[in-house]
């Protein structure tokens, strides 16, 4: 298993949700496909930062400071706007605006980690890889689990 491709699935799937949500015709529709990428989002947020981060920063060092920070910044915005979207009861056009601006944040995200951190993430992993991606694993499972 490799963490990179773990991290590179559930950006995949999150994009996948974001189309639906643009494409979708109902507001029950758009709040179902909303709800399933808030989830998404907060446990990718939660195993990149419980796990998989703080293995990287550790074996970057110095040379990782800041875009592990510009990560962790992100991180934060993403985490603002969820919370934000989850005390919504109705999905509004400010709702829909709310949406679609963290969706365009997680883009961004997205986009600088797998040009940059992602690629550099896997080579500075090396061995432990395999490792890391199990942890990762178990505790997306954890996580999933305790939503439902």
């Amino acid at each position: 298993m490799d963490p990179v491709q773990m991290l590179m699935d559930d950006h995949r799937k999150v994009e996948q949700l974001s189309e639906q949500f643009e494409s979708a015709d109902s507001a029950s529709e758009k709040k179902k496909i909303a709800q399933e990428a808030l989830q998404e989002l907060e446990v990718h947020a939660a195993i990149e930062e419980e796990i998989f981060y703080p293995a990287v920063r550790k074996k970057a060092g110095d040379d990782g400071k800041d875009m592990m920070l510009e990560a962790e910044e992100e991180h934060h915005v993403v985490h603002v706007l969820v919370d934000e979207l989850k005390a919504m009861r109705s999905v509004t056009d400010r709702y829909e605006a709310k949406f679609t601006v963290l969706m365009e944040n997680v883009k961004h995200h997205v986009k600088e980690e797998e040009m940059d951190m992602l690629p550099k993430a896997r080579t500075l992993l090396g061995d432990d890889g395999a490792e890391l991606a199990e942890r990762m694993q178990k505790r997306k499972q954890q996580l999933m689990a305790d939503v439902k």
